[in-house]
Formats: structure tokens, sequence, C-alpha cells
């Protein structure tokens, strides 16, 4: 699933802006992975396997590294029921970028994830009665306009995947919003715990009526790594932002789509083509204007990111 600038804080313990870029840049690497991983698993497997074995996973490696029996205040949250929902969100957003994995280039499904802060942006004025000025009502418009460009919906070659594709966009997008409304009740190692737990509530009880066994040892090997991917991802993000704030990591996020391109190319022979790069270029402008603008009006999110 693809990494965005928006989420549930973390405190920054010492000014390290340098090392809280690296160690982002390896949570990138990790969604980057994971991605291609799912991607890979597409071939063989169903959607649905590879989100319920993802989530199962992560779960097994969040419990075993957090260990909550010795941590019992982790487990406890405030806000229960926007803890369930936003893992809801969240659940949705992976089912709907799994299910378009199988028929989109890696980096044109990731350009149109990168819609969710924009989605995010106009969502957040109704929803948390954030005001939205016209600069930034135009940057989010502009970035929409570069999803059109990507996708050419009215066009004759758009593959009818790229509907699952927004709808994951936007449950992303409400999951941002969740995790801003929990940013002031719950710590980042709790979210973390609950968005794997109740990812497997929801998804592993249907894998007993989808399963089929992986081809080979190296199927299984990717299967297993994709849940060690998300999770480690997750836990670089809460380090990353220990070290320096989310409004100095945040544009770092749109490497993501770099390492997309990188990907789709080597592993699955995907060159995007010109109208993919002119709209993830325009998405990518517009989003680090919006980021620009959340620094000037000192209200930046901070970053817990979609698996």
């Amino acid at each position: 699933m693809t990494a965005s600038p928006a989420g549930a804080p973390t405190t920054i313990s010492s000014a390290k802006p340098l090392k809280g870029i690296l160690i982002l840049m390896g949570a990138v690497a990790c969604f980057c992975c994971m991605d291609a991983s799912a991607k890979w698993l597409n071939r063989d497997l169903k959607p649905l396997q590879i989100a319920g074995v993802r989530y199962f996973v992560s779960l097994l490696v969040v419990v075993a590294f957090l260990q909550p029996w010795r941590r019992p205040d982790l487990v406890r949250t405030k806000k229960l029921g926007l803890q369930c929902g936003r893992a809801l969100c969240l659940v949705g957003s992976t089912l709907g970028f799994f299910l378009a994995l199988r028929y989109l280039p890696l980096t044109q499904l990731t350009s149109i994830s990168f819609s969710a802060p924009l989605a995010t942006a106009l969502l957040a004025g109704p929803l948390l009665g954030e005001r939205i000025g016209p600069r930034r009502l135009i940057a989010v418009l502009v970035g929409f306009s570069g999803v059109l460009i990507v996708t050419r919906p009215f066009g004759h070659s758009v593959h009818p995947a790229a509907l699952f594709a927004a709808l994951a966009a936007l449950s992303n997008a409400f999951y941002f919003l969740a995790t801003r409304l929990l940013a002031a009740h719950d710590r980042p190692e709790t979210t973390m715990l609950y968005t794997s737990l109740m990812g497997t509530l929801v998804v592993s009880p249907l894998l007993p009526f989808l399963w089929q066994t992986p081809s080979s040892p190296l199927v299984w090997a990717v299967l297993v790594a994709l849940g060690g991917f998300g999770a480690l991802a997750h836990w670089l993000l809460i380090l990353a932002h220990r070290h320096a704030p989310a409004s100095l990591l945040a544009p770092f996020f749109y490497v993501q789509i770099i390492g997309a391109a990188l990907f789709g190319l080597v592993i699955f022979d995907e060159s995007p083509d010109r109208w993919t790069v002119i709209g993830s270029s325009i998405v990518i402008g517009s989003g680090l204007y919006l980021l620009h603008r959340e620094r000037v009006r000192h209200k930046f999110p901070s970053t817990d990111v979609a698996v």
C-alpha cells in the first residue's frame, strides 16, 4: 500500500532531521517492496488471500515486537470506535489497491493513490471543520486534473480496475481523517496494534473459503515477506518522526512514485507512458504545494500511513 503524508503523531525526541529522513527512506523502500510483492503474487493468488496473509503476518510481527502482554497500556484506547473505523477504512484501501494491482501498471496505480491527500484536504472542511482557502482549493483541483491525466477516464484505454484504485484512494482519505482525530488520544504504537488486529479479524476469516496453496517455496516466501514489509514500514515511520517533524519528512514520501517506476520497469517490464509521467508530476507538485500551505498555517498533520 502507498505511503502518504497524514496520520498519527509521534513525539520528536531528538533533533536529527537527516537521520529521520534516512529512516523514512527505509520505510518508503519497504512500501515499494510490499507493493511490488503484492503485484507479483497477484499472478498466482487472489487479492483477498494476499491481503489476509499480509495482515496476519503483520499482526504476528507487531505483537512479537511490541509485546502488549508486558505493556498492557498499549491495548487501551480512548477511542475504540474510531480505531475500528479507521482500521476498516485501511482494509478497504488495501483491498482496492491489491485488486487494482492485478491489472494496472505499478507507477500508474501509485500515482492514483497519491490523490488521497488531495481528497483529504477537501473532506477536512465538512468533516473536521478545517477551512480550505482558495489557493488550497486550486491546488487540490490541479492535483485531481493530474489524476485524470494518469487515468484518462474518458479514453478507450482506461481499465475498469482504475475504479478500484480510486476507491482505495478515497478509503485512504477517510483513513487519514480518522487518524487526525485519533492523534490527540492514542499513541502510534496503540494505533499500529489495532490496525493489524482489525485487519486480521476482518480479512483472515475469509481465507479458508478462497485459499490457494502457493505453488512454490518462493511464492510462500514472498507472501510472508509481504506482511513483514508492511509491519517494518510502519515501525520505521514511527522512528522517523521521532527524529524529524512531519513537515520536513512529508515531501520525501513522493519518492515512492520513483520507486514504483523502478520496480515496474525491472520486475514487470512496465515503462510509464508520457501521460503517466505528466500526470504524476502534476499530482506531486500539487501535493507539495498543499504541504507548504499546511506548514505556513502551522497545522501540519504528522504521519502514520496506510498499508
